[in-house]
């Protein structure tokens, strides 16, 4: 069992910047996934950011350039969102993937005000 305890999120004008974490803890073994997902009133769930343990990343196209996901050694993976958009507005998810089965945060509000 993998627990994910999600902090930052809140409300910010746009061009604005915010700060996400989360920090892993259970059974994660090497080669897991970590990631932030993002959901919006009405929309499905969607992929933000990703890092591997081997720091490689990826972006959706819309965040590239924006949003930077890193990772330290305590197996927390931290999202850097810099230019903050409305459209950027979601409840976010943080997500850990350990071979197949996949773990989720409780998720933590992004209001991007314009």
């Amino acid at each position: 069992q993998v627990q994910l305890v999600e902090s930052g999120g809140g409300l910010v004008q746009a061009g604005g910047s915010l700060r996400l974490s989360c920090v892993a803890s259970g059974r994660i073994f090497s080669g897991n996934v970590m990631g932030w997902y993002r959901q919006a009133p009405g929309k499905q769930r969607e992929l933000v950011a990703s890092i591997t343990s081997g720091g490689n990343t990826n972006y959706a196209d819309s965040v590239k350039g924006r949003f930077t996901i890193s990772k330290d050694n305590t197996n927390t993976a931290v999202l850097q969102m810099n230019s903050l958009k409305p459209e950027d507005t979601a409840v976010y998810y943080c997500n850990c993937r350990v071979t197949v089965i996949n773990y989720w945060g409780k998720g933590t509000l992004v209001t991007v005000s314009s």
